[in-house]
């Protein structure tokens, strides 16, 4: 299954937590370290989407606040299949940071 850089550290995030469960608001420390960094009012819209599309492949539960309109998601937790693909992902080979020599 192809994941975005930001789904995988979604993933590991959650396994990570003793309680399985993370809030929303721990998911923007992820492009504090990233060199492109997007608008600020766009985080918000980009984690929502990479959130909802964990959701809809089956490895995330999302809980939070539903409207008439759209649901506000709070919390999310892991579910046996995203557990299952955060061990591969664990054993997959991680992006080395070299540095560059002048």
């Amino acid at each position: 299954m192809r994941l975005s850089h930001l789904q995988k550290s979604i993933i590991l995030q959650c396994l990570e937590s003793k309680t399985g469960r993370i809030s929303r608001l721990r998911l923007n420390r992820f492009y504090e370290t990233q060199k492109k960094k997007p608008k600020p009012e766009m985080v918000t819209k980009i984690i929502t989407k990479s959130i909802e599309r964990l959701i809809d492949k089956d490895l995330l539960v999302g809980f939070g606040e539903r409207t008439k309109y759209k649901w506000f998601i709070k919390d999310i937790k892991m579910t046996r299949h995203g557990k299952k693909e955060a061990k591969k992902l664990l054993g997959e080979q991680l992006k080395l940071k070299f540095k560059k020599k002048k």
